[in-house]
């Protein structure tokens, strides 16, 4: 049975608290792990968390800040030191390709596992699997950013009513599944279509085009609200959004489950974003994320 979710492993902005860790997010699609943003503390989260090293199939870094990379280091070398027995691709901005290499090479280890380098420098499709497709836009923030978004192809969902009536049963459920069509009766007279999943994550930004081509149609859409609404002016200072901000962009959107996080130490209630995100108009469902939380993307449509 397929599984998708997403693994909270940190939602801290800046520094680490006594009740949050650095940021840190395993996406289970499927059979496929994508570790988002692994700040520092992400590999012990990991082992909390129940995620091994084994479960990482790809890397994807926002930005190079310290609370969205620094984790970098440790959790490539678990993947090597583990023997991880497939290939791990890393996404990244290419602007920050030395940081990159400094945090793969941080100290010295024996490398088992190939981890292929997939720098990000501009707008568009990184990756196409037949479960999804991965594509980045930038985002606006003090340095280079990017948020990025996964979209699975649609797919047909059979109606048994249709199936039914065309005389359609047993093996020829699978064949015309297959082959598109049976004794003159097309796939599209006995089905629909099935919408494919659609997330995106997105991290330290203001307000721009980017952060709305990600979150459009979202079925989940993970986004940091580092600041309440009173303080949208520091918000927008030091390229961040607030809850009542990333909320309304999940509301002009469509998504079905917004995810908020990345959180300034300087709010002792999370509840305030809760609030304010309501009060924004978004009336979804709404997940004020916590650490090693699990929360499974919505059904499908």
């Amino acid at each position: 049975m397929s599984v998708r979710e997403l693994v909270v492993l940190g939602t801290a902005s800046q520094v680490p608290t006594r009740h949050r860790n650095h940021n840190g997010y395993l996406l289970r699609w499927d059979g496929e792990g994508i570790l988002f943003d692994p700040g520092e503390g992400t590999q012990r989260q990991m082992l909390r968390a129940g995620v091994a090293a084994h479960d990482i199939d790809r890397i994807c870094v926002t930005h190079f800040h310290g609370d969205h990379s620094l984790g970098l280091a440790g959790v490539i070398q678990r993947i090597n030191l583990d023997q991880v027995p497939h290939p791990v691709t890393a996404h990244y901005p290419a602007s920050g390709q030395r940081f990159f290499d400094r945090l793969r090479y941080a100290t010295a280890y024996r490398e088992t596992v190939k981890l292929a380098e997939a720098p990000v420098a501009a707008d568009g499709v990184l990756a196409t699997t037949r479960a999804y497709t991965l594509e980045a836009r930038l985002l606006s923030h003090s340095v280079e950013s990017f948020g990025y978004r996964l979209t699975e192809p649609d797919g047909r969902r059979m109606l048994p009513e249709r199936l039914a009536a065309h005389g359609i049963q047993g093996p020829d459920v699978g064949r015309i599944q297959r082959e598109g069509a049976v004794g003159g009766v097309g796939l599209e007279d006995v089905s629909e279509v099935r919408r494919g999943q659609r997330f995106a994550f997105v991290m330290d930004t203001r307000l721009c085009e980017g952060v709305h081509a990600l979150a459009a149609g979202c079925d989940m859409l993970v986004i940091e609200s580092t600041f309440l609404d009173e303080d949208a002016v520091l918000a927008e200072d030091h390229g961040h959004l607030t809850a009542g901000q990333a909320a309304a962009v999940a509301h002009e959107a469509g998504v079905r489950h917004l995810v908020l996080t990345h959180f300034s130490q300087r709010y002792a209630d999370p509840g305030l974003f809760e609030q304010q995100a309501r009060a924004a108009g978004f009336d979804g469902e709404l997940t004020i994320a916590q650490d090693l939380v699990r929360v499974p993307l919505p059904k499908r449509r």
